[in-house]
């Protein structure tokens, strides 16, 4: 369990103001916070899940594929202003 002492210490490196009625409550919360990590290192130490894919989605991504496009040229005979074969873009704030 943590200690009272450690509460406040952990309150003043998070630069938190807590009020001296608040500990108790925070000590529950951080009591289960670190049961929770036991728990999870104890899952992950003796090996009872696999957590390199979940999910067993191979690949969510489709391929690359080369595909014709317009010639620069055509493109950038429409555009207003622009500087050597390149458009301006107005910059936003």
């Amino acid at each position: 369990m943590v200690s009272k002492e450690e509460i406040i210490k952990i309150a003043k490196l998070s630069n938190l103001w807590i009020d001296e009625e608040e500990i108790e409550p925070v000590r529950e919360e951080m009591a289960k916070i670190i049961e929770f990590a036991h728990t999870i290192n104890d899952v992950v130490e003796d090996g009872s899940v696999e957590f390199d894919n979940i999910n067993e989605i191979v690949n969510a991504f489709n391929e690359d594929v080369v595909v014709d496009s317009y010639d620069r040229e055509e493109v950038l005979k429409n555009r207003e202003g622009g500087e050597n074969g390149y458009f301006l873009v107005r910059r936003r704030a």
